[in-house]
């Protein structure tokens, strides 16, 4: 007798994966691997700017740059991680998303989060087809062209539609943040590989505490942490040279 082998007998009659526990899980962890092309590797934060303000010139210096990137993430975007969450609807995204267009008030950040939502709807919508509300989700708002498609309320978005607890996707965004900001610093050869693994474990005792500092918060508490990051990251399009987007 032929043994069967490969994914046959794990799909549903349209060729998806069916929608359990178990499978979700693995389409959450999918959802923090680099490999997601999202364009979040195009952006370092402003660290680039920073390195050539000689804001950042060592370690030490990439250290606390890295937890304020981590503060202001927190203050200001994990409210809007959370509210679509737990609320992962069109209608609680679109509202969220005009809050958000209204408040980045620095325009480099603005369109880097403009980017990589916009990859992240794109590549959710393809990818995780056990979600069938994404696609036309996102057809209506491209259709609708009032939707920016700004990144923290997506990614809150697509936790809440893959089962994700608002605990865990506010944690999750920090890390993809911290992971990011990181990878920008290797090669920006600010830091090594290994170096840059070791400061990624260090610096996540401090994400612990900011994101349960900053969790579970209304859009309304939404604020700046480090205007200083902000202003430099607005430099970001007057510098000669650049690696990053933003």
């Amino acid at each position: 007798m032929e043994e069967k082998v490969g994914n046959e007998h794990n799909l549903d009659k349209s060729g998806n994966f069916p929608v359990t526990g178990s499978v979700l899980q693995w389409s959450q962890w999918q959802l923090l691997d680099s490999i997601l092309p999202t364009g979040g590797f195009a952006h370092s934060f402003g660290l680039e700017a920073a390195i050539q303000a000689r804001f950042v010139s060592k370690p030490e210096d990439l250290q606390a740059y890295v937890i304020n990137v981590l503060e202001n993430t927190g203050s200001l975007l994990l409210p809007f991680v959370y509210s679509t969450t737990i609320s992962p609807d069109i209608e609680t995204w679109h509202k969220l998303d005009r809050m958000l267009d209204a408040t980045l008030t620095n325009e480099i950040a603005r369109k880097a989060s403009i980017l990589q939502g916009s990859a992240l709807m794109r590549v959710a919508a393809a990818v995780y087809l056990e979600i069938p509300s994404l696609k036309p989700m996102r057809s209506t708002s491209l259709s609708s062209g009032t939707v920016s498609f700004h990144h923290a309320p997506i990614f809150g978005l697509v936790c809440g539609l893959l089962g994700m607890d608002a605990e865990t996707s506010q944690k999750a965004y920090m890390f993809i943040t911290m992971r990011d900001v990181i990878s920008a610093a290797t090669r920006l050869n600010l830091v090594g590989p290994l170096g840059a693994a070791v400061l990624q474990h260090q610096v996540a005792i401090v994400a612990e505490d900011l994101s349960r500092k900053w969790m579970n918060r209304s859009v309304e508490e939404a604020c700046q942490t480090s205007p200083l990051l902000d202003t430099i990251q607005g430099c970001h399009a007057y510098l000669f040279t650049r690696l990053f987007c933003s």
